[in-house]
């Protein structure tokens, strides 16, 4: 059976040639559409003979009064409306995309979302944004900076500076550590813990969810006192290692951003002297324009909170508000048995 189709590569004609075609249907005449678009009546004649040999049908009756549609040429002209609203369609939301009005990030994250930075920042960024898409990946930086390099995440939150080929960090905010505990554990007794304190301790950290850090951290300051802790590894999640925590006398490291969310048992006090920076890590090599938003947001909110930071760092303890902003409480506020 032979057969008519052709592929669309195999068409000659050009997208203005459709627009031709379609203002002398509009227009009703070669003359009054040559009018409209600001070219010579012979272009648009010539033009739409032109699509019409490349096609194989006739699209118009011409007569000296206008022109009218043939039945091909009616057809094609409902097509072709579909097709110039498809490419306009397809320019707009590419064009949306290149502002970063829509899109999609992939966000890579180690710290609660609970409060502090990262709450602020991305409930600030989603009201700005409301499509643009955003997608959280939990993990480690070991898992989250090999992601970026191969661009399966736009942006990861970290603690450090992390310097990797191919890679942007900037420093944006810092969190002071805290030492959860039982309620029932004599360190409440304390207003803040040092690390002589921690000597002889048992720990927990969960396998996942920063847990090799908060091990690794341990290890290098208790190492320092001459002490090797023990380090439980579990294979749960913080709500477990929580319970955990409440329910005998090992002990857990968290971030200030973290003791928003609130355990039954468990206690935080913080760990003296100890801040965490935390920063953005991201590919050099990406150009997502949703991100370069996300960042730059990132870096104003950063400006801000860092001169909270610095005017209330006197205050003791340091938690960050349920807005983000940081904010002196009481430490027995933060018992869930008072």
């Amino acid at each position: 059976m032979h057969s008519t189709s052709r592929s669309s590569s195999e068409l000659k004609f050009e997208l203005r040639h459709l627009r031709y075609v379609l203002a002398a249907a509009e227009q009703q005449s070669f003359r009054r559409a040559a009018l409209s678009l600001s070219v010579e009546p012979s272009t648009i004649s010539r033009r739409i003979r032109e699509v019409e040999d490349e096609i194989g049908a006739a699209l118009f009756i011409r007569a000296h009064s206008g022109v009218t549609l043939t039945y091909a040429g009616e057809r094609f002209i409902c097509r072709a409306r579909q097709a110039i609203g498809h490419l306009t369609e397809a320019t707009l939301d590419v064009g949306a995309i290149g502002t970063g009005d829509i899109g999609l990030v992939k966000v890579g994250l180690m710290s609660s979302m609970a409060s502090g930075f990262i709450s602020e920042l991305l409930n600030t960024y989603s009201s700005a944004h409301e499509d643009v898409r955003i997608v959280y990946i939990e993990g480690e930086s070991s898992d989250h900076l090999p992601a970026i390099k191969q661009h399966r995440l736009d942006v990861a939150f970290l603690t450090g500076i992390s310097a990797a080929n191919d890679c942007e960090a900037a420093h944006l905010w810092s969190e002071r550590v805290y030492v959860a505990m039982s309620h029932r554990n004599e360190l409440c007794e304390k207003q803040e813990i040092e690390w002589n304190d921690l000597r002889d301790r048992e720990f927990v950290v969960s396998e996942g969810q920063s847990g090799s850090e908060i091990h690794d951290y341990l290890v290098k300051h208790l190492a320092e006192l001459g002490y090797s802790p023990n380090v439980q590894r579990h294979a749960v999640y913080r709500d477990t290692l929580m319970q955990i925590v409440a329910n005998g006398r090992d002990l857990t490291l968290t971030s200030e951003a973290t003791i928003a969310a609130r355990f039954p048992g468990v206690v935080y006090r913080p760990l003296k002297g100890e801040v965490l920076p935390f920063c953005a890590v991201w590919s050099r090599n990406n150009d997502n324009p949703a991100v370069r938003r996300l960042l730059s947001l990132a870096k104003i909110i950063s400006k801000r909170c860092n001169s909270c930071w610095t005017m209330n760092r006197s205050q003791d303890p340091l938690v960050w508000g349920e807005t983000g902003s940081v904010s002196a409480v009481p430490l027995r506020n933060l018992d869930p048995s008072k």
